[in-house]
């Protein structure tokens, strides 16, 4: 039997991924769309979780890509109506919305699936096999683009709880923490933010461990960068291996060889995958530690006025 799925917000990850990853795999059945404003060909419509419970179309779960700012309350809602969930990255606009759900969704007996779509690329599975026991001697996080051309007329990654330039950048904090053998944390941070807007345009960084050894692990965002943008985290090893993991996580290059190039669209088809076997195993994954870098990184960051930005 296949799962019957509501999508809830019809924005371009919804509609470029979720949609069309839905209706390519047997496993899941589209039977609803919840958006205030858009429909999606033929498939029934509904303006919020609140009347598509009240309707007589029967729905397994809910895959969430609402802006995170009203994530939590429309995570609540369908929690509450007896949906198990798939929550687009970032799950939350913040750790405390987070663990209450978590918290809910043990209480409701549903499932809750944080989707970091980035992690399921095979080049980072194979990335993290490279890792497990290595001694990381540097690190560095390249994630640049242009937020013109990536995210177009999108005022609410400038609004609190946008994100900001954090929203590509969980990202790569979702691939860093998947595959360091270790957890690290936001050792220092600097973040620019342009005097009209309410968050980051680039970000500076240095990670730490609790190992006692001095570290070169750093990051830099930024949403100024023209053309091609660079999706790379670069890891070097002790002992001589060297990480290249490019293009958003798709491509692994180990000691500058081509290992394996992926795609995005793959990343969307593992994910749903997983969602099928957590809702069969009736069990959530929470993973919320790409969540918490971004979280730390702007509490403890210097944070200066750059220019204006329109």
């Amino acid at each position: 039997m296949s799962i019957k799925i509501a999508v809830v917000g019809l924005g371009k990850i919804a509609t470029d991924q979720h949609l069309r990853v839905i209706n390519k795999q047997s496993d899941f059945e589209l039977v609803a769309v919840v958006s205030p404003n858009s429909t999606f060909d033929d498939t029934p419509a509904f303006k919020s979780i609140a009347e598509l419970a009240k309707s007589e179309i029967e729905v397994d779960a809910v895959t969430l890509c609402m802006p995170p700012k009203f994530r939590f309350d429309i995570a609540r809602d369908s929690l509450n109506a007896g949906y198990d969930i798939l929550l687009e990255r970032p799950p939350t606009a913040t750790l405390g919305e987070f663990e209450a759900l978590i918290a809910l969704a043990e209480q409701t007996g549903r499932v809750l699936f944080a989707a970091w779509h980035s992690k399921h690329n095979a080049s980072v599975a194979e990335a993290k096999k490279y890792l497990c026991s290595a001694e990381i001697e540097r690190l560095h996080i390249s994630w640049k683009e242009d937020v013109r051309f990536w995210h177009p007329g999108q005022e609410w990654i400038w609004e609190p709880a946008g994100f900001g330039v954090f929203d590509p950048g969980i990202n790569a904090f979702s691939i860093l923490t998947e595959i360091m053998p270790f957890p690290i944390f936001i050792k220092e941070a600097r973040i620019l933010k342009p005097s009209n807007k309410q968050t980051a345009i680039a970000a500076f960084l240095t990670f730490g461990s609790v190992r006692e050894t001095d570290t070169d692990w750093t990051a830099e965002f930024d949403w100024l960068q023209p053309g091609r943008p660079s999706w790379d985290i670069h890891i070097e090893t002790k002992d001589g291996l060297e990480i290249l993991l490019s293009n958003g996580g798709t491509h692994l290059h180990v000691n500058g060889d081509l290992v394996h190039a992926g795609s995005s669209s793959e990343e969307y088809e593992d994910m749903y995958r997983h969602f099928w076997g957590l809702l069969k195993s009736r069990k959530s994954d929470v993973d919320g530690a790409p969540l918490r870098l971004v979280s730390d990184a702007y509490a403890i960051a210097t944070i200066e006025s750059s220019e204006p930005f329109y």
